[in-house]
């Protein structure tokens, strides 16, 4: 009897050990943290020409590690606006978009848990009728990080961007910065063709920015950045 007992004994244990396995303290299994998606279509910084016959757009990327669903996020660049698809279960979605527009889209990687997964941000020119140069798409910032504090060296500021265009043309950037609203059209820069400078500020203030990047042909503005300087 005490040796059967012993056996009851042991393979209770043995069971509640292996219940508790992949679990949280709730007895709730661990979901793993999403993978990264990789994006595969519409290429980054290019003219996409590839619509279907009612003129949408494919979007796609490769499948990523211990993912149930995804989500897309598509922007319009000249409007800023920003269109979400969610819940995605396959790896593709056809979208309908206005051509000859900039847009940026990323992939944000789901599954059971909490955490998700954002992919690289791209960016593409939707071919339109007739268009033989596309507009640079507009300049992000670098630095400072939007809304970041700032402390100057010497009384300066360094602000960085980056610009890009599907053409690959020679682009051009005109800074305009004030202490409102960055669209006051104050230059502080004109033409250059780095993508950095420095400016003089003062201390305890919001300083508003932006850029408009030309091909020679055409323009594009960027959003407005902003940053603070220390009191």
């Amino acid at each position: 009897m005490k040796k059967s007992i012993y056996i009851l004994t042991l393979i209770s244990l043995l069971v509640f050990s292996c219940s508790k396995e992949n679990t949280t303290g709730g007895g709730t299994p661990t979901a793993k943290v999403p993978g990264k998606a990789a994006l595969i279509s519409p290429d980054n910084n290019k003219t996409c020409e590839e619509v279907n016959s009612t003129g949408q757009v494919s979007f796609s990327w490769n499948s990523s590690t211990d993912t149930d669903k995804y989500d897309l996020e598509f922007k319009n660049l000249n409007t800023q606006t920003i269109t979400n698809y969610n819940n995605i279960t396959t790896t593709s979605k056809l979208v309908t978009l206005s051509k000859g527009i900039p847009y940026s889209w990323t992939i944000t990687s789901k599954n059971s848990g909490s955490k998700t997964t954002v992919s690289d941000t791209w960016q593409f020119y939707l071919a339109g009728v007739g268009v033989v140069n596309y507009a640079p798409f507009p300049a992000t910032a670098i630095s400072p990080s939007p809304g970041a504090t700032t402390s100057p060296t010497d009384g300066k500021v360094n602000i960085q961007w980056n610009g890009t265009d599907a053409d690959q043309d020679t682009l051009t950037f005109t800074i305009e910065m004030d202490l409102i609203d960055g669209k006051q059209e104050t230059k502080i820069v004109e033409n250059t063709s780095d993508s950095s400078f420095e400016v003089t500020v003062e201390l305890n203030k919001i300083y508003y920015w932006r850029v408009i990047t030309s091909d020679g042909e055409n323009t594009s503005t960027s959003m407005v950045f902003s940053f603070r300087t220390p009191s």
